[in-house]
């Protein structure tokens, strides 16, 4: 037992002592700041752009990866022959690691060339020849690295060898080697071969001579033994040239020479992962990628970030120059001419909620940021005209708000083999069409989407060539053209079709009851019942009975094939910038049921169809858009789809972000953007200030709760010591 003349620690603490940590506490609010950053100290003042990802890509490999969040990793690290300019509007062309455009001559069924004045029955092939710019090198890799008797380091590699390797980074040496066309062939046969299983290897065997019969040959060959191997219609013709040669005529493959997919790919990185060592430890091309692009990956951590560097090896590349009318006084022309890229690296972190994704934007600690349904009335506001604009609160922070249109289109399709919905007879056709003007996709939009669509008016959207504006553009089956705008017809319109159809008032005279239609869908989710409760209403205008049935992917992909679904809802993201990118999905010979192609309804109009042969070789300019414009009031008139709406991109950009205009087509736009570092830094500092005067009004609280104990507690010390 303690002598009762010892006191406790807190007994030594006086008032004036307990008043000095709390001013203290009072003091440390101006010199600690931004508690929450998620970002290490090392970081501040880098120029490092900060995005994030929901869940890793599953493939990074080129002849392989087709999704949106693949290309936003592979678009920054592999480069095609082409690219699209970023500015220009619509989509234009231009080279990347090509020195020009390519050079194209058409060709008899002998290989000879066709005169000028010969149609297009006369061209069997056509042949690319494609020059690429020297000097080129790819990323340092360790697939590359040899020793001084030339020999390669890590192709052959043992267990003891890779005792101490997991990760591509782990090896010492990484040398690099000059992009060669050689590397460009070696891709397209990568297409080919049957064990990569390229998602257009299909499409590809339909136009590039002797595909199909390469992937028959080499269909149980070894990866490393490919490149050996002689594809008849592509061929090095020297370091700096190779030629393709396709069937036919086909334009649009030149649009294809601008994806990812025929991005070039050096021998010696498939030698290098084919190794089944390293694939035990997950070295693998879908994991370390290799390009001449301006990043590589640097880091792949699918549980935490994905880190994009700039490549040290990357070739001279500039900001354009010239853009469209307005880009300058945008903005978006201040950096023309200046060496690429602007930001040295990109940091993605793993963010699965959109709750602290949205928190983390707002105090700055990412650069840009969609916007989630549940944050949208907290971004965004609608004027009285509908325009869409942001709230005080965004505006104070200087926040900007880019919208834009993007080439995709959501339509409900009508499956044309159905003996109710389908078919040409007049019947069917004028329910279909009394249908395009019952589902107010205009309601749709400010329900659903939040506003972020424009409702379609036909098969094409903006940005591509052949899409009307105005007045010539709308559809006048569902539409009128009043005061300036277009306005959808009444549901009395539509109701005197559905008489002219057979149905007067929804009754179908086969039963005398309603007429019964079946939506199928993947649509069985608790948070979709408001949306099916809508459909109903729409069709319930008419006096339809709307019948749901819903069912997982697979079954519903199931009943697509076999022809089984009635009414659908698709969508489509353009591959590339053309309107045959669109129409081939209503062309006759691309029926899903009949050809397994993408025509989900199997629409076949012999007119369509003709006009669609005629068109998708044209060049743009009058004639096709004669041609374009009569197939859009063919699609109007018959009603397959209810064209449904174009989606509506918006995005959020922190004021210290610069040049991201919308560019949807644009896989490799990373490099273009630009940050403002200290404006960044300034903004986070006052955004993010760690408050504790609520600590020292804490502490002087608790000072004042303890002095009367401590005073009471000294006193009965001091009398018992006195007893």
């Amino acid at each position: 037992m303690f002598p009762a003349t010892v006191l406790s620690p807190l007994s030594t603490l006086t008032p004036r002592i307990l008043l000095l940590v709390s001013l203290g506490l009072l003091q440390t609010a101006c010199d600690v700041s931004q508690l929450n950053n998620p970002y290490p100290a090392t970081d501040s003042g880098k120029t490092v752009l900060y995005s994030s990802f929901a869940e890793r890509p599953k493939h990074l490999d080129p002849a392989v990866a087709y999704s949106s969040d693949e290309y936003g990793f592979i678009g920054q690290i592999y480069e095609p022959p082409l690219q699209y300019h970023y500015l220009k509007r619509p989509y234009e062309l231009q080279p990347l690691t090509a020195a020009q455009l390519p050079t194209v001559r058409y060709l008899d069924s002998q290989g000879q060339p066709v005169p000028d004045n010969a149609g297009d029955a006369a061209i069997a092939y056509s042949e690319y020849l494609i020059t690429l710019k020297p000097g080129i090198h790819y990323q340092p890799h360790p697939a590359f690295s040899k020793n001084a008797q030339q020999q390669f380091l890590y192709h052959q590699l043992d267990a003891a060898q890779l005792a101490g390797i997991d990760s591509l980074s782990d090896f010492k040496l990484q040398q690099s080697r000059e992009l060669v066309a050689e590397d460009y062939v070696y891709q397209i046969k990568r297409l080919a071969f049957p064990k990569i299983q390229s998602p257009i290897a299909e499409l590809m065997a339909g136009y590039i001579d002797g595909f199909a019969e390469f992937a028959e040959q080499t269909a149980k060959i070894d990866i490393r033994d490919l490149r050996h191997q002689p594809l008849r219609g592509v061929k090095a013709l020297n370091d700096t040239q190779y030629r393709i040669r396709i069937k036919g005529k086909y334009p649009q493959f030149q649009y294809w020479l601008a994806m990812p997919f025929f991005a070039p790919m050096p021998w010696e990185a498939d030698a290098f992962y084919a190794q089944p060592l390293l694939k035990n430890k997950n070295i693998t091309l879908d994991w370390f990628p290799v390009g001449t692009g301006p990043y590589w990956l640097a880091e792949n951590n699918p549980n935490r970030r994905m880190v994009l560097s700039k490549n040290p090896n990357y070739h001279p590349d500039f900001y354009p120059t010239e853009g469209e009318p307005g880009d300058l006084q945008a903005g978006w022309l201040k950096d023309a001419g200046k060496p690429l890229p602007f930001v040295d690296q990109v940091i993605f972190t793993l963010e699965k909620e959109t709750i602290p994704y949205w928190a983390k934007f707002l105090q700055g600690y990412y650069d840009a940021s969609g916007i989630a349904s549940d944050s949208f009335d907290q971004a965004v506001q609608f004027s009285a005209s509908g325009d869409p604009k942001l709230t005080p609160m965004m505006q104070e922070k200087q926040i900007q708000l880019q919208t834009s249109v993007s080439t995709s289109i959501f339509y409900m399709g009508f499956n044309m083999l159905d003996p109710v919905v389908g078919g040409d007879s007049e019947r069917a056709r004028k329910l279909r069409q009394a249908l395009s003007i019952a589902v107010d996709y205009e309601e749709f939009i400010a329900i659903f989407a939040n506003g972020r669509g424009v409702a379609a008016q036909g098969a094409l959207p903006p940005g591509i060539f052949g899409y009307q504006e105005g007045e010539a553009g709308i559809n006048p089956v569902a539409y009128r053209w009043e005061n300036g705008q277009s306005r959808r017809k009444s549901i009395a319109t539509a109701q005197q079709l559905m008489t002219e159809a057979g149905y007067p008032n929804g009754i179908d005279p086969t039963t005398g009851e309603k007429l019964l239609l079946y939506f199928d869908t993947t649509a069985v989710g608790t948070d979709d019942r408001a949306l099916m409760n809508w459909y109903r209403k729409q069709f319930d205008k008419l006096g339809i009975q709307l019948v749901i049935r819903g069912t997982d992917y697979n079954r519903f992909q199931e009943k697509m094939r076999s022809g089984a679904a009635q009414i659908f809802v698709w969508g489509w993201n353009a591959d590339y910038p053309d309107p045959e990118n669109f129409f081939f999905l209503l062309y006759g010979p691309n029926s899903k049921v009949k050809q397994g192609g993408e025509n989900a309804g199997n629409y076949a109009n012999p007119e369509f169809d003709r006009l669609f042969e005629q068109m998708r070789n044209m060049d743009n300019g009058p004639e096709r858009q004669i041609l374009i414009d009569r197939m859009q009031s063919l699609l109007r008139h018959d009603a397959p789809w209810l064209f449904g709406y174009y989606p509506k991109d918006f995005s959020l950009l922190h004021s210290w972000y610069q040049n991201l205009k919308p560019a949807r087509m644009v896989n490799n736009r990373l490099k273009y953007s630009r940050l403002d570092t200290a404006l960044r830094e300034q903004k986070r500092q006052a955004w993010n200030q760690a408050e504790f005067w609520p600590l020292g009004l804490l502490g002087l609280g608790l000072a004042g709760a303890i002095y009367p104990a401590l005073k009471a507690y000294r006193r009965r010390q001091q009398e018992t010591k006195a007893g």
